[in-house]
């Protein structure tokens, strides 16, 4: 994979440390502990950057709350939106509703894919409370940051939060 070409570590390394962080209520330290018992010494703060680096999302569940695709980015704009949104769209063929939060990048994407000749028949929603089920996939992260001792940058926030969602989607059992 592109994405770590040019890092000191493996990335098998790399993504266990961000599972074990993002999966577990373990701190960037326990993580490094737990990575130097095993003959591999990461300080905390490489830690906390792959984390950040790692942990841009998008994620796309059905109306039971079930995860049907998820794609993880180093950037989540239009372009990644868009390609997520085709895909979706090809795996699982046009939903009669798709609901989003009100993202640019995410209602762009589909107005383009719209033009396309995509999502013909889908209505696109943005409507707050019908955003439910997948704000209800997201206690695992709330309960994971009532844990933690906070964060110094909202950036840093958003990019950890996402990571967790990640790891949590991957592990969720339909």
């Amino acid at each position: 994979m592109g994405h770590f070409k040019g890092k000191q570590f493996k990335q098998d390394i790399i993504l266990v440390a961000v599972d074990y962080y993002c999966r577990f209520s373990l701190s960037y330290r326990d993580v490094s502990e737990i990575l130097k018992e095993r003959g591999v010494s990461v300080h905390p703060t490489t830690i906390v950057r792959w984390v950040h680096e790692y942990g841009y999302l998008y994620r796309a569940i059905d109306k039971d709350g079930h995860t049907l695709d998820i794609q993880l980015r180093k950037q989540r704009n239009h372009q990644t939106a868009y390609a997520f949104m085709k895909r979706l769209l090809k795996t699982f063929g046009e939903p009669a509703v798709l609901t989003t939060d009100k993202a640019p990048a995410l209602f762009c994407s589909f107005k383009k894919l719209r033009e396309n000749g995509f999502y013909k028949h889908t209505n696109h929603c943005t409507i707050k409370h019908l955003n439910n089920l997948i704000e209800q996939d997201h206690r695992h992260v709330k309960r994971r940051f009532a844990k933690s001792a906070g964060f110094q940058n909202p950036r840093h926030t958003s990019r950890t939060l996402k990571g967790i969602e990640t790891v949590h989607a991957l592990y969720k059992r339909n």
